[in-house]
C-alpha cells in the first residue's frame, strides 16, 4: 500500500512579496529625511535671526541690567544692578517730554500718512491716463535715502534761506524758526516724516483696493449709493485687514525713527523734539561719559511699546477672523 506524501506550503520569508512588512520603517525614514531637509532650508533663517535679532536683544537687555562704563564695556566685568537703570530713566526729567513727543510724533504721523495715502490710493484706483506714471513719481520720497530727505527738509525749513519762509514772506507772513523754535521743531520733523511715509501707505492701500470686486461698486451704484456711501459701506470695511497691517507697520517704524530727527534738529532746541529714540542715542553715545545702561533701558522701553502695539494688532485680527 503506497501512501502519497503531501508537501506543506512553505512560509514566505519576512519582507518578501509586496514588502508591506517594511512599510513602517520606510515611512519613518522618509519622515526623518523630510524633517532634516526642512531643517536644512530653515537653518540659514534661524542663524540670521539669532545673529541679528536674538543676540542684539539679549545684549541690550544685559546692558540695561548692569552698570556699564567704557572700561567695563571693554573688559566685560560690569556689576549687576537689576532695575536701577530703568528707575533712573523713569525719574529723569527728560523722560516725560520724550515719551510725550514720541507719542505725538508717532500718532500724528500715522494719522496723516494713512489718511493722505488712502485718499491717493482711491484717486489712483480710477486708472486714468498717466495714473501709473504719477503713482511712480509719488514713490520717490520713499525710495530716496533718508539722509537726503532729511537734509532737503532741513534746507527747506532753514530760518534764513529756506524756501518755506520765502513763501511765507511772499504772502506777507512773518518768518518762522522751524528748526530753532521750541514751538515748531517737533512740528517740522512731523511734517517731514509724513511726507516720507505717504508713499508706503499709498502702495499698500492701493494693492488692497485692487482686491475689492468692481461688481460691488456697480451694484451699489444701481441701488443709488453715492461716493461717500460706497466708501463707508464697501471700501473701508473691506480694506480693514490691509489697513490694520499698514497702521501696525507704520507704528513700529515711526516709533524708532531716529535719523530724520537727528539730522534735522538733534532732538532740540533743548529737548523740544527729543523722542525716546534720540534720547537713547544721546545717553549712550552723545556725551564724553556715555551712560550705556540707561540708554539701553530707554531702548528696551521702546521695544516694549512696539510689542504692545503688535499684540494689540494680533488680538484685533483674531476678533476679525472670529
Amino acid at each position: 500500500m503506497t501512501i502519497a506524501r503531501v508537501d506543506r506550503p512553505r512560509r514566505a520569508p519576512a519582507g518578501a512579496g509586496t514588502g508591506t512588512a517594511d512599510a513602517p520603517s520606510l515611512y519613518r525614514r522618509h519622515r526623518r529625511r523630510s524633517r532634516l531637509t526642512a531643517l536644512a532650508f530653515v537653518a540659514p533663517l534661524l542663524a540670521y535671526l539669532a545673529a541679528f535679532y536674538l543676540y542684539p536683544l539679549y545684549r541690550n537687555l544685559d546692558l540695561s541690567l548692569r552698570d556699564y562704563t567704557v572700561r567695563s564695556f571693554v573688559a566685560g566685568d560690569a556689576p549687576f544692578t537689576g532695575w536701577d537703570n530703568f528707575q533712573k530713566v523713569l525719574d529723569d526729567p527728560v523722560f516725560g517730554p520724550a515719551m510725550r513727543h514720541t507719542m505725538v510724533f508717532t500718532l500724528v504721523s500715522i494719522a496723516f500718512q494713512y489718511a493722505i495715502g488712502l485718499a491717493l490710493a482711491i484717486f489712483f484706483n480710477r486708472h486714468f491716463r498717466l495714473s501709473t506714471v504719477l503713482r511712480a513719481l509719488f514713490l520717490i520720497p520713499w525710495l530716496l535715502p533718508l539722509i537726503v530727505s532729511a537734509s532737503t527738509w532741513s534746507w527747506m525749513f532753514n530760518s534764513e534761506s529756506g524756501v518755506v519762509n520765502y513763501f511765507l514772506h511772499f504772502f506777507g507772513a512773518d518768518p518762522v524758526g522751524w528748526l530753532t523754535s521750541p514751538d515748531w521743531a517737533l512740528t517740522s520733523v512731523i511734517i517731514a516724516n509724513i511726507w516720507i511715509g505717504i508713499p508706503f501707505n499709498l502702495v499698500i492701500l492701493h494693492s488692497g483696493l485692487q482686491n475689492i470686486p468692481a461688481e460691488l461698486y456697480e451694484a451699489a451704484a444701481l441701488d443709488g449709493a453715492g461716493a461717500w456711501q460706497q466708501f463707508r459701506r464697501i471700501t473701508f470695511p473691506l480694506l480693514r485687514p490691509v489697513s490694520a497691517i499698514t497702521v501696525l507697520l507704520g507704528l513700529v517704524y515711526t516709533l524708532k525713527v531716529f535719523d530724520l530727527i537727528w539730522i534735522m534738529t538733534k532732538g532740540g532746541p533743548g529737548d523740544a523734539s527729543s523722542t525716546l529714540a534720540t534720547w537713547s542715542y544721546q545717553l549712550g553715545f552723545g556725551t564724553l561719559l556715555p551712560k550705556f545702561g540707561p540708554g539701553a533701558a530707554v531702548g528696551n522701553i521702546l521695544i516694549l511699546i512696539a510689542l504692545v502695539f503688535g499684540l494689540a494688532y494680533i488680538r484685533v485680527q483674531r476678533r476679525q477672523e472670529a
